[in-house]
């Protein structure tokens, strides 16, 4: 009695120690009040960095020796796909993320094996031992004794809930006391039950306890409509990028000829003007001019490396490697036709966001059937079985043993429970209904408002198209009129020096809106299918499931499992054509007039042989 006293002091002192050590380690790292802003030193949270590539080439960077990369248009979406863990957007000529990486679908797929362990039998085992000190009378009531009970109980369960909403729990317990309990010494009574419950109204069916399941698995496909809604935005700003390339190099390649004619232009006015041909007010107007073609440019240059960067974004580039990016696939000039009503249920069955607002909708019809089925009244058809034993030593020195099968017990019976009004039930039905009628509602818009962005599409690509095949007539009329006013200007005919200025402006505009209405063309075809949805099909796009072994539900002790790391968009089919030279090539960059030539002539119908003629020195 004193031994087990001591130790009992012991612990309770060691236990003392502990709690008062914990409570002053608590108190050091939780103190009372927060009364000062407290944050990490910048450079111990910033764990992760790149190294730095060269700095950017701008319009003021001196010349340098710079290689030349081409590069077709599949090449380009193949880079993309290939750095795409973070999906990017195009926003002018930069590119932000998305928030959309290749592991979200994977992520989603988690929440499926959780709502699947609900069903996962349960097993519990405990065991307590006990030690119970009590004062008491001795028989005589002459006398305080100390009156003393202990054991152990123990016990086993395991419990399982099925897809019918039943709850079965088969158990195996067994109580064991060291002194005298009901007459016995080292009473041991083990027992044994199976019961099982069974909910009739609130509760049952397989289509309400299984909904969850359901919805985990809507939500992981509306991730994966999310993420391809996103990767189709992603290879539709590529195209644009490249074809915004294309057309700023064009458009520098116009300006640099205007620079090159407006400064023909003025050393000829200047030549004119010191041999006493000339007009000072040319010599004024050459002058300004020239220094506004050389502001426009200076930002033709800007543009194209402003367009080149957002391209080298979108495909995973660094800003600066040394190289320029010349895109060697020509634009198409070919007129596309659509017919209306394929292209409409196309977008209606393949567009990702309207596949993904249906989703939605049949996530929430399953809430109803959720909703619907907790808003009954609660009835339980209960069944318990239970087998007793009973075994010890009795006062007499005698043993006395009775077995589990002797003695059984069962009960059967119904629980009924049921809130007098289901209020908040009700409510959470009602709730339901008006969240199934808004995602009908939004459906129904978003049906309207694909029709519309479809319409505006296809206006876009023919009037693209028809402002090309105008610019390209604007740009041969005004190439033939540079060449009239040039002649003039070259055979000192007196006209006005304005009108070859004016020229020069009109030829080179008219070349940048070539190339500009030409590349929105290809865009806005790109666009097209982004409106239908199959942008990723036509351009041989597929994703594969990456996978990675991970711990399973049956835990360290078994071998790792294989479960979805990502979904990684793997290649592109070969679609567009290669040149194999710069695709502003396409735009007969080699056609344009020139102020001086080697024999000087007006064509037939302007030609007037009475004026004298200055020769190409002049």
């Amino acid at each position: 009695m004193l031994t087990d006293f001591k130790h009992a002091t012991k612990l309770i002192l060691v236990l003392s120690a502990f709690a008062i050590s914990s409570s002053v380690a608590n108190s050091q790292l939780l103190p009372d009040d927060e009364r000062h802003i407290r944050w990490h030193q910048e450079e111990s949270v910033s764990a992760f960095h790149r190294g730095t590539g060269p700095a950017p080439v701008t319009v003021a960077t001196k010349e340098i020796e710079q290689s030349e990369r081409l590069m077709t248009l599949d090449e380009a979406i193949r880079l993309t796909l290939q750095h795409s863990e973070v999906i990017r957007v195009l926003t002018g000529v930069s590119a932000v993320s998305s928030g959309q990486t290749i592991y979200d679908t994977a992520i989603a797929t988690t929440p499926i094996d959780q709502a699947k362990a609900l069903f996962d039998p349960v097993f519990s085992a405990n065991s307590s031992f006990r030690h119970n000190e009590f004062p008491g009378l001795n028989p005589l009531g002459t006398a305080i004794i100390n009156s003393q009970t202990g054991g152990n109980d123990t016990s086993v369960g395991l419990n399982d809930l099925n897809t019918f909403g039943g709850i079965l729990n088969l158990g195996v317990a067994n109580a064991w006391d060291n002194q005298m309990v009901a007459g016995f010494l080292n009473r041991r009574a083990p027992s044994a039950s199976l019961s099982y419950t069974q909910p009739l109204l609130a509760g049952f069916g397989r289509e309400a306890n299984t909904a969850p399941i359901v919805i985990a698995r809507l939500q992981q496909e509306k991730s994966y409509f999310q993420f391809k809604d996103s990767m189709q935005e992603l290879v539709r700003g590529t195209i644009s990028a490249y074809w915004s390339l294309v057309q700023a190099r064009t458009e520098l390649w116009a300006r640099e000829k205007q620079e090159e004619q407006l400064r023909q232009g003025l050393e000829l006015s200047q030549a004119k003007l010191r041999a006493g041909t000339g007009d000072a007010g040319n010599v004024a107007q050459a002058k300004q001019a020239y220094a506004n073609i050389r502001a426009n440019l200076i930002a033709a240059r800007a543009n194209v490396l402003q367009r080149e960067a957002a391209l080298r974004n979108m495909i995973g580039l660094p800003p600066e490697d040394e190289g320029r990016i010349v895109p060697s696939t020509p634009p198409t000039r070919d007129q596309i036709q659509f017919v209306w009503e394929e292209i409409n249920q196309t977008a209606q069955s393949r567009r990702p966001d309207l596949i993904e607002l249906n989703l939605i909708l049949m996530a929430d019809q399953k809430r109803l059937i959720q909703n619907r089925n907790l808003a009954q009244p609660q009835l339980n058809a209960v069944a318990l079985q239970q087998w007793n034993g009973l075994s010890g030593r009795v006062l007499n020195g005698n043993r006395l043993t009775s077995g589990l099968d002797e003695n059984n017990s069962w009960t059967m019976g119904i629980n009924f429970s049921v809130p007098l009004s289901l209020r908040q039930s009700r409510a959470l039905v009602r709730n339901q209904e008006l969240l199934i009628s808004k995602d009908r509602a939004n459906i129904q818009q978003n049906l309207h408002r694909v029709e519309h962005l479809l319409a505006t599409s296809v206006r876009s690509v023919d009037q693209n198209f028809l402002q090309y095949e105008a610019f390209r007539d604007a740009r041969q009329a005004s190439k033939e009129n540079l060449e009239f006013q040039a002649a003039q200007v070259r055979n000192n005919r007196r006209t006005v020096f304005l009108n070859f200025l004016q020229g020069v402006s009109d030829w080179g505009n008219a070349v940048a809106s070539e190339a500009q209405t030409l590349a929105a063309y290809n865009t806005e075809l790109a666009g097209l299918e982004l409106q239908t949805g199959t942008i990723l099909e036509t351009h041989g796009i597929r994703f594969v499931e990456e996978q990675f072994a991970s711990m399973g539900p049956h835990g360290r002790c078994f071998e790792d499992e294989c479960y979805p790391r990502d979904l990684n968009p793997q290649g592109n089919q070969l679609r567009y054509q290669d040149s194999g030279k710069a695709a502003e090539d396409a735009f007969d960059l080699n056609d344009f007039p020139r102020l001086r030539k080697e024999k000087l002539e007006l064509p037939q119908e302007f030609e007037d042989r009475n004026l004298p003629q200055l020769d190409s020195a002049e």
